[in-house]
């Protein structure tokens, strides 16, 4: 395990710049606007040999109402301080000393974490007259940096480098190489930060009942029976007319970002009101980008006649996402813990569906077969001729097809084959792709035989 260093102080004093800066990408969402990172995010830093487990979190208010947004994430901050050995404070040297980062350090020191003083927004060409009295926090000389151009990362360097272990040097991350990426995904409120939550079992994400929570794509490391997992919980997706704020319209790209990246999306729906039309919007560009998609049906525990809502969802998942007949639709409640081991299952199972590989001997015998029950159509006074086929890859499956008149193929008929390969090969809720390429068989020298 690398060790974890902490990222802390008021709002909108560059916490987020610097996280992205040591990442070496732009993971976390940064604006002028206060308190937009809510839920703490990791990500693995580096600077020079040094790795390190790098958390970003929340502003520190002082004393914030009971129960309210500013107290949860003060409560979410706390959480990632506790595993954290060191902690890098950062405050705005331009505007200087404040009461608020008199608190914050104050709830720093009882921790009785080694703390990192930063002084931010300290370009070389301009150091602010303020930098002397941030000494007045009681960590020592505070370390000038800029965490906009990357000035000072040396000196940061040389202050974190104590608290780093040995064995953290050439550490990799191979269990996040080797894990599955999950993407959960769904409009605001459909409790997509309840399910990870429960999933992992503790209050990872921040939740409660004002709609639009979260804000960045949080990803959180997670093993399933063994399997190494990476969960994005994403901020809840509104149609995009009714996206205004600049803000909004990054934690929708974030969103978007996270379901391209992603092998498997969850997409949760809120069972008192599934499948309007944005959540129809979200499962096609799934599909789109070629994910394998699993809908989560939540707050199922409130549905009185479950076996009618869910004829019905069937009916409706089947007419509208016919690229991907079969997808599979799992109830659950997020709050209690419901129908989450099936889900997983679901997970898993549509998982290797999407990685399935078939052989080009059973490809085209399967053709075969299908050409002779079902000939197609005659264009232009002759016949299409289907002439060999193979996969070309996987995640999703995609086929390339070798036919003489490849733009006179109807889609209708091509339909019939991509049903036909579901069901003779069981691929069943995954998307799936065609090349279609207009040539002779170009293994007409070679016996067909299996991959």
């Amino acid at each position: 395990m690398l060790t974890t260093i902490a990222i802390a102080g008021r709002p909108n004093v560059g916490k987020s710049t610097l996280f992205n800066r040591l990442i070496g990408r732009k993971m976390a969402i940064v604006s002028d606007e206060s308190g937009v990172t809510r839920d703490w995010r990791e990500g693995e830093a580096q600077l020079f040999e040094l790795k390190f487990r790098l958390l970003d979190t929340a502003g520190l208010e002082d004393r914030p109402v009971r129960d309210s947004i500013a107290s949860r994430m003060v409560q979410q901050t706390r959480r990632a301080l506790d595993q954290a050995k060191a902690v890098l404070l950062v405050v705005d040297a331009r505007v200087g000393l404040t009461p608020e980062d008199k608190s914050i350090a104050r709830t720093l020191r009882k921790t009785g974490k080694p703390i990192v003083l930063l002084a931010n927004k300290c370009e070389s060409t301009h150091v602010p007259a303020t930098i002397d009295e941030l000494s007045a926090l009681g960590f020592g000389e505070p370390i000038m940096i800029s965490a906009l151009h990357g000035e000072g990362m040396i000196d940061i360097y040389e202050a974190v480098r104590p608290y780093i272990v040995d064995e953290d040097v050439s550490a990799d991350a191979s269990d996040e190489e080797m894990s599955l990426h999950i993407a959960i995904v769904g409009r605001p409120n459909a409790g997509k930060s309840t399910l990870v939550n429960h999933l992992i079992g503790e209050e990872r994400m921040m939740t409660g009942p004002e709609p639009g929570l979260t804000r960045d794509s949080i990803p959180v490391q997670w093993s399933y029976n063994g399997q190494p997992m990476r969960l994005v919980d994403t901020a809840g997706l509104r149609r995009r007319s009714r996206i205004s704020e600049g803000l909004e319209k990054m934690s929708a790209h974030e969103s978007l970002r996270a379901i391209r990246l992603a092998h498997i999306v969850i997409l949760v729906l809120d069972a008192a009101q599934a499948f309007d039309k944005q959540d129809l919007t979200i499962a096609h560009h799934v599909l789109e980008e070629g994910r394998a998609l699993v809908i989560a049906i939540n707050k199922w525990d409130t549905v009185k006649d479950k076996r009618a809502a869910m004829k019905i969802m069937r009916e409706r998942t089947e007419e509208s996402l016919s690229q991907a007949a079969g997808v599979p639709i799992v109830p659950i409640s997020a709050l209690k813990g419901d129908g989450l081991d099936k889900l997983m299952k679901a997970v898993i199972d549509i998982y290797a569906t999407w990685n399935k590989r078939v052989s080009t001997g059973q490809l085209n015998r399967w053709l075969e077969d299908m050409e002779a029950n079902h000939p197609p159509p005659i264009t232009g006074g002759r016949r299409l001729k289907l002439r060999y086929m193979t996969q070309v890859k996987s995640r999703p499956p995609t086929f390339a097809l070798w036919l003489n008149k490849p733009i006179d193929l109807p889609d209708s008929y091509q339909r019939f084959l991509t049903n036909g390969l579901r069901e003779m090969f069981d691929l069943k809720g995954v998307p799936i792709r065609w090349h279609l390429k207009k040539s002779a068989n170009p293994y007409a020298d070679k016996k067909r035989e299996g991959d």
